[in-house]
């Protein structure tokens, strides 16, 4: 375990834990992330860099090899520890992504889901995460996108990045890399459009609240009865729609999502 020089927040407030109220659609999102992983994680060692309360190590850990899941949170990790307890092939341990307490070339797939824009230095991490690769490795990245229409920050963030900024980060650290997008932009009639104008107004005036406790009493008020996120993510939990791969040097307004897959 390496200690933060960094003065770290109480990331636990903003981060999915079970039981948590979601939307079907946050938790589609859940589940498109780790089920894009899935077939890079099959026989492999994977690494997650922020897992959080743990979510998709249970689901990867039924396709890899190994399956480590390392946050800067303690009290994320004593949740996800305590869930996993006695899983042979998942191991879970306190960790700062800008300098990972592990063996260089130990890993297969690296994952940094949702935790780039809380890295003081997203390089600097990117280049533990080519560190820890084998050859041919990869790191996948997801981050919501800074350029959708209703894209607001999340507490404790230092900076978001859009499609051409992301690929010009990454390839500093590996030889290939390939951007994709998820949940297209759409209209989806009337109430959408009224809740997304609200959403905007909310965040121009800082009236959306910091916490995902909080964010969820909102989103039963407008968008009705919530569901609560499971301990861990099952196949089949929500419908998947594979991302679509993008260009790389031009910033889009169409997807919610940006994914980056970078190989060593």
């Amino acid at each position: 375990m390496v200690i933060s020089p960094y003065k770290i927040p109480d990331y636990s407030n903003i981060t999915e834990k079970p039981g948590l109220k979601a939307t079907q659609e946050q938790i589609a999102r859940l589940y498109q992330r780790y089920e894009f992983a899935r077939e890079l994680a099959y026989d492999k060692d994977v690494l997650e860099i922020g897992c959080g309360a743990g979510l998709g190590l249970g689901y990867l850990a039924q396709f890899a090899k190994k399956v480590v899941g390392g946050d800067i949170d303690l009290k994320n990790i004593t949740l996800s520890k305590e869930y996993y307890k006695g899983r042979g092939n998942i191991a879970i341990d306190l960790m700062d992504g800008h300098n990972l307490p592990l063996p260089d070339a130990s890993f297969d797939l690296v994952l940094l889901y949702e935790t780039i824009y809380y890295l003081k230095d997203p390089q600097k991490c990117f280049a533990e995460a080519a560190r820890v690769l084998r050859e041919n490795g990869v790191l996948i990245i997801c981050t919501v996108n800074k350029d959708w229409e209703d894209f607001h920050p999340s507490p404790y963030s230092y900076r978001y990045f859009s499609a051409p900024e992301l690929y010009e980060l990454m390839k500093k650290s590996f030889r290939e890399v390939k951007l994709y997008g998820g949940f297209p932009v759409g209209h989806a009639g009337t109430k959408s459009e009224i809740i997304s104008l609200i959403k905007r107004f909310a965040v121009k005036l800082n009236l959306i609240p910091g916490s995902l406790k909080g964010r969820a009493y909102l989103k039963r008020i407008f968008m009705g009865k919530l569901i609560s996120l499971p301990s861990e993510i099952t196949e089949g939990m929500a419908p998947y729609e594979p991302p679509v791969e993008i260009p790389v040097d031009k910033a889009t307004r169409d997807y919610k999502i940006l994914y980056a897959l970078g190989k060593k």
